[in-house]
């Protein structure tokens, strides 16, 4: 079974949670509460309702950027974008228990990261995507296959979970760059069974 991060995601017919549920019921064991420009509240309201669901399917649940809020509601962890607060920032106020990853364009990110403490890198975009605003420099099969070698001449080991507008037919070939894990949204969301979607990615081999 492949790593498979579902990254929630709002459509014209789901809603965060509903999205995150989908790739639950599918067999996804990681999920990433991402609810960009959403009142804190609201975040809240939904990470307490995917919380014991997580834990019902033996699911990690990591927040997107709010740390303070990871620490109160005791989630696995969160994700730091590059906007966000600094990784060893967030370590002193989380500790060791939490899982921290950060997003990464560049080897310097990565070194940047792991020095910080970083427990997995988020590294993308491999292509286009419209989930996401600000889009760094896309970096497709040749730019993780840079950045793993300049990782594994540098003796950096830290599992890298690749995203950014990755479909089904590109596992194959992003896995053999020699990262751990995938990151998907859209892909599970558009297709006609998000759930069916989601085991056939798990189930691929």
């Amino acid at each position: 079974m492949i790593s498979l991060q579902f990254i929630t995601h709002q459509t014209d017919i789901y809603s965060y949670f509903e999205s995150a549920c989908l790739a639950l019921k599918g067999g996804c064991k990681w999920i990433q509460l991402r609810m960009k420009d959403i009142p804190l509240e609201e975040v809240e309201a939904v990470a307490l309702q995917l919380k014991p669901l997580c834990k019902e399917h033996n699911a990690i649940l990591v927040l997107d950027d709010h740390v303070e809020l990871a620490k109160k509601l005791e989630v696995d962890g969160v994700h730091l974008g590059k906007k966000d607060m600094p990784i060893d920032q967030a370590r002193l106020i989380l500790g060791e228990a939490f899982i921290i990853g950060g997003t990464a364009n560049t080897f310097e990110d990565v070194l940047q990261h792991y020095r910080a403490g970083a427990d997995y890198l988020g590294i993308g975009p491999f292509r286009f995507t419209t989930t996401k605003k600000n889009l760094s420099p896309v970096l497709g099969l040749e730019g993780y296959s840079s950045i793993i070698s300049q990782m594994r001449e540098a003796n950096i080991e830290l599992p890298i979970v690749a995203i950014g507008g990755i479909t089904y037919e590109d596992i194959p070939d992003i896995l053999r760059t020699g990262v751990n894990g995938i990151a998907l949204s859209g892909t599970i969301l558009r297709a006609e069974n998000p759930v069916a979607e989601t085991k056939r990615i798990l189930d691929w081999h």
